[in-house]
């Protein structure tokens, strides 16, 4: 007879996030920003798509994929926060700051970010929008008329990726260009002076250079210094205390960056060259302060309205295909509701931030391991903090109880046929169950609940195994009265 063993681990949940290139619930904030707090509407989106606010995060389970995602990914340090319903509820770190010095990190080590900047370089600008002191659908040659087709390209163009400037980053390590330091005015210079990849309006492509570009009129605009300028604005305000911009590296509390190469041992990575990551990727932060940042941002203590949309509307080519990207800000509009997520990389770090407006939550991570991703732990976290659609009771066995059974009737090719519906009953002919005896044969192990979803008025359970050492998914689909309509076998 086959054995069926079921997994001890946490169970995981799928949810596509829409992670662009590659933040949640922050606690609220309104010392010196300014602006009257707006009561926060956690669960208005979900209510208005008749949908349930999710339940409550358990630490334990945070802690416990947290830190499978650690091991699993052989990270040097690694800082885990999580918000929900308006607060922070999760703020844990694993592993070391350094490994020379061999210090922990704490939940206030500060990490580089990368473009998690971007969402702040976009907030400056539409603030100095706000002020009136310029407006996003200025043209760039306002600011910069020596740059490429400057008057055919707005600075919205430029937080949308859609201006067809030349990334000057676009590889995943620092080059001997980035060796060297050097300032943004150079950095534009050299990039926004080409030919453009294409014609505005037309593709999305990412590239820092806009966001070079679009920092650089923050200053024009404001009158000073982008950390000058953020930290009087935002970070100060929002009493982001562990934030920086552009801080020297490897002062007190910071982390020390890391990099692999073809899975060989960490070794320390050097860092790109002064002046190159500036407004695209400059920013140092910690999880809590991130979540700080998303709370206030998705309830109006940052943004007026008008601005808050700008930040997060996709944008839309000339040819009216959306790209998925607002303003500094991916922008997911698919599933039970809208996800904000942008993930961020310089050389020996890695950060992903997923914000869902509708439950006032977020999630933000962040590595010293620049090899290292962090995208499903952050959906895995994520999916938990989305409105949930309402999956219908069964009655029988729990899912993972009832597809345990299966598996292993399946295995053995006999399956009690009170229990299917009539469709899949008559599907499940004898030479196809004999066939699935032959494919299953062998231990099935390891078999473990992904999560649980509604289609047709079924619960549809996604479910993942190994068998014979082989890794398999399932999707078992089970009307209220408990039988099976369709158990299908796929490798994942």
């Amino acid at each position: 007879m086959a054995k069926i063993t079921i997994a001890r681990a946490v169970p995981t949940v799928r949810l596509v996030v829409g992670l662009a290139c590659a933040g949640l619930a922050l606690a609220a904030c309104t010392r010196g920003t300014g602006r009257r707090a707006r009561s926060p509407a956690r669960t208005a989106a979900a209510t208005a798509a008749g949908l349930p606010a999710p339940p409550p995060v358990a630490a334990e389970w945070v802690d416990s994929v947290a830190r499978q995602a650690f091991t699993d990914g052989r990270l040097i340090g690694l800082s885990v926060g999580v918000a929900q319903g308006g607060r922070i509820v999760f703020a844990r770190s694993y592993g070391l700051a350094s490994l020379a010095a061999r210090t922990a990190v704490t939940p206030q080590t500060a990490f580089a970010v990368g473009s998690v900047t971007k969402q702040f370089t976009c907030a400056a600008a539409l603030l100095l929008e706000e002020d009136g002191r310029l407006s996003m659908r200025d043209p760039v040659a306002k600011y910069f008329p020596s740059l490429t087709r400057a008057a055919d390209i707005t600075l919205l163009d430029l937080g949308h990726h859609v201006a067809g400037y030349r990334d000057y980053y676009p590889l995943d390590f620092v080059d001997r260009e980035m060796e060297r330091p050097t300032t943004v005015d150079a950095v534009i210079k050299e990039y926004a002076t080409r030919p453009l990849d294409f014609e505005p309006g037309t593709r999305w492509s990412y590239s820092n250079t806009n966001f070079a570009i679009l920092g650089r009129v923050v200053e024009n605009a404001s009158g000073m210094p982008f950390g000058t300028f953020l930290g009087q604005r935002i970070l100060t305000p929002l009493g982001l205390e562990h934030t920086r911009y552009d801080p020297p590296r490897g002062g007190d509390g910071m982390a020390t960056g890391y990099t692999s190469f073809a899975l060989s041992a960490p070794e320390p990575a050097a860092p790109e060259g002064a002046g190159w990551d500036g407004m695209a990727g400059a920013l140092w932060s910690t999880p809590s302060d991130l979540l700080t940042w998303d709370l206030a941002l998705v309830s109006g203590k940052v943004l007026s309205p008008a601005s808050y949309r700008t930040l997060t509307t996709p944008a839309r080519l000339a040819d009216g295909r959306s790209t998925g990207y607002g303003c500094g800000e991916g922008v997911n509009e698919r599933g039970t509701a809208t996800v904000l997520a942008h993930g961020g990389a310089v050389s020996g770090f890695s950060a992903l931030n997923i914000v869902v407006p509708a439950t006032h939550s977020a999630v933000a991570l962040l590595t010293n391991s620049d090899f290292g991703s962090l995208d499903g732990l952050g959906r895995t976290i994520a999916a938990k903090l989305v409105p949930q659609a309402a999956v219908p009771a069964i009655s029988g066995p729990p899912a993972l109880a009832a597809a345990a059974a299966f598996l292993d009737s399946l295995s053995r090719g006999r399956v009690d046929r009170r229990n299917l519906g009539a469709d899949f009953n008559a599907y499940l002919t004898a030479p196809r169950l004999e066939r699935a005896r032959a494919n299953l044969a062998g231990n099935v192990t390891n078999l473990r609940l992904v999560g649980t979803s509604e289609r047709g008025g079924m619960e549809v359970a996604d479910l993942r195994f190994e068998t014979s050492g082989r890794a398999a998914a399932a999707l078992m689909y089970r009307t209220p009265d408990g039988k099976v309509q369709e158990f299908l076998v796929y490798r994942p």
